[in-house]
């Protein structure tokens, strides 16, 4: 059931197949006789340093990918002073987690309802230290996930026959996450906060961005764009990054890859518009190709559950070192000694 949730995507899987296949056709192109000797894998974003080129897109009940995965996340930020995008539907309480990443936190939002709870968000976001929001705005609606569907998947548990034997069958998570305390949507164990994970949020429109803009005086980032007139209006309406992205193919089966998208986009608004790009991400060459296709900064999503589920923090660590360590040997195939950071440098390593 965790697996499925995990893995699982929109319809018949079409979006997220096409998202990967999008990616390995995206060429790079290699140089001789360079001297990349050195190179700098750091790209600032905002107030964090950017150790690394990546960062931690904003996931829902990490936890259930291993007990305290949220932490796990929250500690390798610090440690790279990268941005770890916290779910307004996380596991641990986002002020636990801003602190755990030593402020290297984004908090993710999303709008439900009539809007109430979500405004209340905002000032505990506030309260708590964050200086960036990020406004997911591609789930007016769960996406349909079969997968999901089949297994009962629900938050919090609903456990019926069907997931006892579920559990039964997999002792190692069951025991641990039992001896952890099972997974809850932490945020809203307040009173007057309640979520409901299937709500409609269909009720957002262009006059609630307004008034968020009014009321989140730190920086806006707007996550789930891949329309370029969409891109355009938010950039007009004084959104201050955009976050390309279909939702890892979650949303909408017949959703076109965002990675090309995110090269439209980077025409449309413009060279020095910041742009981040999530979706298909599995290893460092994808990284570098976001960078070639426009993104100013990438962020990784469930490939990063799937590394604390196989091996805990130190799995996390060994995927993150691995993927620095094909990032940098992706960036000497192309005769570069840092990631592009303009349209030129961008340019430079497309075919």
């Amino acid at each position: 059931m965790v697996f499925d949730y995990i893995d699982g995507a929109a319809g018949e899987g079409v979006a997220e197949a096409r998202n990967l296949a999008a990616l390995r056709e995206v060429e790079l192109q290699p140089r001789v006789l360079v001297n990349v000797a050195e190179r700098d894998l750091s790209v600032p974003v905002f107030d964090h340093a950017g150790h690394a080129p990546f960062g931690i897109s904003p996931m829902g009940m990490c936890n259930l990918s291993g007990p305290g995965a949220d932490l796990m996340l929250a500690r390798i930020a610090a440690k790279c002073q990268v941005p770890h995008g916290v779910s307004t539907v996380a596991s641990t309480p986002m002020e636990e987690i801003i602190e755990a990443a030593e402020g290297h936190a984004w908090f993710q939002l999303y709008f439900s309802g009539d809007g109430s709870g979500t405004a209340k968000l905002v000032e505990r976001a506030k309260a708590a230290g964050y200086k960036t929001l990020v406004m997911t705005l591609d789930v007016p609606e769960v996406g349909r996930r079969p997968r999901e569907l089949r297994r009962g998947f629900k938050m919090p548990f609903r456990i019926g026959p069907m997931q006892f034997i579920d559990f039964a069958l997999h002792p190692i998570w069951s025991i641990s996450t039992l001896v952890a305390g099972a997974p809850e949507l932490a945020n809203f164990k307040t009173e007057g906060f309640t979520f409901d994970r299937a709500e409609s949020r269909a009720a957002a429109d262009w006059d609630f961005l307004k008034r968020l803009r009014d009321q989140w005086d730190g920086t806006l980032v707007a996550k789930g764009v891949a329309h370029v007139g969409d891109a355009e209006r938010l950039k007009a309406e004084g959104v201050d990054a955009i976050q390309v992205s279909t939702h890892g193919g979650r949303q909408l089966d017949s959703a076109p890859p965002p990675i090309l998208a995110l090269r439209a986009i980077r025409d449309a608004v413009g060279p020095a518009y910041p742009l981040f790009y999530d979706t298909g991400l599995r290893s460092g060459e994808d990284v570098v190709k976001a960078y070639a296709m426009g993104a100013d900064f990438v962020f990784f999503g469930r490939a990063l559950q799937f590394a604390i589920a196989a091996g805990g923090e130190a799995g996390l660590a060994r995927f993150w070192d691995l993927t620095m360590e094909e990032v940098g040997l992706t960036l000497a195939q192309l005769g570069q000694t840092r990631l592009p950071r303009s349209n030129e440098e961008r340019i430079s390593i497309l075919p």
